[in-house]
């Protein structure tokens, strides 16, 4: 059977095949081809093995990844979609021998192998379950529950609205669907962009997969077969964004060991007041350039323990130090934030994590083949029927003029509790009680639908959502014309209004008594258009006040308690730094009828009086750039990366953290817009290119394009594709 691969203008695979199978096996070739050393840093970290090549630095991820159990997790998933859908499973295998087949040569064209010493390794049939997992288990977001537990314990429950929104740790996205009654060409656009940490090679791959049953083009995630979250078949197409959902669930646990050495056990206390026996082992984790290290793994009937406490460290007693009784650790925190239950200081407890994964055995792949076979919206529909990990919103649209909006995924019904704190393991009233169904659904209206991870039809599923800003500007902005094309989307994509400044400068307007050079400062800012491109000085000098107000305001008796977070793992600390937790709440601090007894006024007052003694020298893309990880640090990139307009609450989402650097880690990790009347008028983009070579002219093309807002025309005439192609396999 025949499998040809072109390659279009900008480097990306366009794939045909006989069938499904081998084409899905050409995708894993030709993703292996481009994309050698991303796959193998995926597999590894799916795996808990990256530090071996990584060094220390990797070490908190892999350990947080073997007490997650993500490769066993993986292992089961797969085993179970085998028993369920077989063929699925046996389309991801043949994706697997794809890879498989391709990584020895892309491997030789990746110079980081050589760099760290690493051969290619060997994909299993469950790596590209592994790999999705490992990408998306911090999605839901469980760390900010470790967050919500600081702040009841050192301000009180009331304090946790304050600091609600949407976290520095998790990721988002823009996403529209306009009807034909607002577009030049009468059917509907989809258009968007997700909100990732940025990283390179990018996390999206563009591509085309072609056989008789369907002809796709999409976004992919490099290591995952199928096209999942962004897709146009030819007559609907689709896109996601992050629902906000909470589905993951934090439980305190009472251990205790009933013996010594490496065959101790180690038991539970259980909701009905009986210790019951867990599943324990060790494990060594390689380090490059130190010392193995071992980490004990241990499961109970919630779920992985991901947080080891004082009594995994070491001791024969209980948490807490309690005699084993069912009373002597049953505290449930109403004393209103003290943080102590009676078997001890909650900071210390072993923490497990239960989410449905693990529970079902199910990662929602049943959903990929039916997306690429997806004609119309019911199709779409029925597909994410399927869907598991993570939850997300979904938008669809077709030919015949079908719409869809709603909510996919998997939520666990139990105690409100669950889902705003972490629980008690010992006492009853936590366990789940079946799956939220069915799931919410969204309105087109006024043949708009937005969604940008603010409260829609999710609200129900979620505890914190991102501020409206997004959302708001953009159904403001799309409901000004009724002759969009998917040219114009470009325009959106790009906007640069930050709505969420209104506070700092309403306080700033309130001002007085300031020196002349805090007064002029003042003046400016409060005729600056609010918009943070990437050449203005305002935004610059925005910037540079916001930022030492977030400082001031961490500062600040009245949350230093905040300042030294319990000592969990690196891989939490996104969630538990004060200083971004700060910076991501100013809006609310801000507004808050009172905070603490902070004078918020003077603190805004000392922050312009410091601006105004040393302003910025330069404009918001001087420092406002582009910081991109990579699991090879390259210095050589830093002053390279361009300078960019936008802000964490602007269309343009470009997300530093104030109070700490203006570089920007999270941002569009690409662009699409999807013309559903006709498809060759679809455009997308990704930050740097199609190729993870550095040598190749794929590698950072498309890099200028991103940054200044252009778009790639998606080719879908295969006369030019054969043409034009540079690269042509046949077998």
């Amino acid at each position: 059977m025949t499998v040809e691969i072109y390659r279009d203008a900008w480097g990306v695979p366009h794939l045909r095949a006989g069938d499904a199978r081998e084409l899905a096996r050409a995708q894993g070739l030709a993703t292996a081809h481009d994309r050698a050393w991303q796959l193998e840093v995926e597999r590894h970290r799916a795996r808990g093995t990256s530090a071996a090549f990584l060094g220390p630095d990797a070490l908190g991820w892999d350990r947080f990844a073997r007490q997650a159990r993500l490769d066993d997790t993986a292992r089961r998933c797969f085993t179970a979609l085998e028993r369920r859908d077989p063929e699925t499973a046996a389309w991801v295998r043949v994706y697997v021998d794809g890879v498989n087949q391709g990584l020895p040569e892309g491997a030789r064209r990746a110079p980081e192998f050589t760099a760290v010493a690493l051969a290619a390794g060997r994909w299993e049939p469950w790596t590209p379950l592994g790999v999705w997992l490992a990408t998306h288990v911090l999605f839901a977001g469980f760390p900010g529950k470790l967050w919500r537990e600081e702040v009841v314990r050192h301000l009180g429950p009331d304090a946790v609205g304050l600091f609600a929104t949407d976290g520095p740790g998790t990721s988002g996205s823009n996403g529209w669907l306009v009807t034909g009654e607002r577009t030049a060409t009468g059917g509907p656009v989809v258009a968007g962009d997700p909100h990732r940490y940025i990283e390179a090679p990018g996390v999206y791959q563009q591509i085309r997969l072609s056989c008789p049953e369907f002809d796709v083009i999409g976004l992919a995630v490099p290591g995952v077969p199928g096209i999942a979250h962004f897709g146009h078949t030819g007559t609907v197409a689709w896109a996601i964004t992050n629902a906000m959902a909470d589905y993951q669930d934090l439980y305190r646990e009472r251990l205790r060991r009933t013996g010594h050495g490496a065959g101790g056990r180690v038991e539970a206390l259980g909701p009905d007041g009986v210790w019951h026996p867990v599943s324990r082992h060790t494990e060594i984790i390689e380090v490059a350039d130190g010392d193995p290290v071992e980490v004990e793994v241990i499961e109970t009937d919630r779920g992985p323990v991901v947080i080891n406490g004082d009594v995994i460290n070491g001791g024969t007693e209980p948490y807490g130090g309690g005699d084993g009784d069912t009373d002597s650790g049953s505290g449930d925190n109403a004393d209103g934030g003290s943080g102590r239950d009676r078997g001890g200081d909650v900071s210390t407890a072993p923490l497990s994590l239960r989410h449905p994964p693990r529970v079902t055995e199910d990662l929602g792949f049943s959903a990929l083949l039916p997306l690429l076979r997806a004609r119309r919206v019911a199709d779409v529909d029925r597909a994410f029927d399927d869907w598991a990990e993570p939850v997300n919103v979904v938008q669809a649209a077709d030919a015949e003029g079908g719409l869809l909006h709603r909510v996919a995924g998997r939520v666990p019904v139990r105690s409100e509790d669950n889902r705003t704190r972490i629980v008690n393991a010992w006492e009853p009233g936590h366990e789940w009680r079946g799956w939220y169904a069915p799931m919410p659904r969204g309105t087109v209206d006024e043949g708009i639908a937005v969604m940008a991870n603010q409260r829609g039809p999710a609200t129900p599923l979620g505890v914190e959502f991102a501020p409206p800003h997004r959302a708001t500007r953009l159904r403001a902005l799309l409901g000004t014309r009724r002759d969009w094309s998917a040219a114009d989307m470009a325009g959106l994509h790009m906007d640069t209004h930050l709505a969420s400044a209104a506070p700092l400068l309403d306080l700033l307007a309130a001002l007085d008594g300031l020196t002349p050079e805090a007064a002029s400062l003042r003046d400016r800012l409060l005729h600056w258009n609010r918009h943070m491109t990437a050449d203005s000085t305002e935004a610059a000098t925005y910037a540079a006040v916001r930022g030492a107000v977030v400082r001031r305001l961490a500062a600040h008796p009245a949350l230093a308690r905040l300042t030294e977070p319990p000592l969990y793992s690196e891989v939490f600390r996104p969630w538990l730094a004060l200083v971004p937790r700060v910076a991501f709440a100013l809006e609310s601090l801000l507004r808050a009828e009172e905070l603490y007894g902070i004078d918020r006024a003077e603190v805004v007052r000392a922050a312009v009086e410091e601006v105004a003694g040393d302003p910025p020298k330069g404009t918001w893309g001087d420092t406002h750039r582009l910081a991109p990880w990579r699991a090879l640090p390259d210095p050589s990139y830093d002053e390279r990366e361009p300078g960019l307009s936008g802000d964490h609450d602007c269309v343009l989402c470009t997300s530093a953290v104030p109070g700490l650097t203006d570089r920007v880690a999270r941002g569009p990790a690409a662009r699409y817009v999807w013309d559903v009347a006709r498809r060759e008028n679809s455009l997308w983009v990704v930050p740097f290119g199609a190729s993870g070579v550095p040598d190749s002219p794929h590698h950072r093309d498309q890099l200028p394009l991103w940054a200044r807002g252009d778009l790639v025309p998606v080719v879908t005439d295969w006369t030019k594709l054969m043409e034009d192609s540079a690269w042509r396999t046949e077998r």
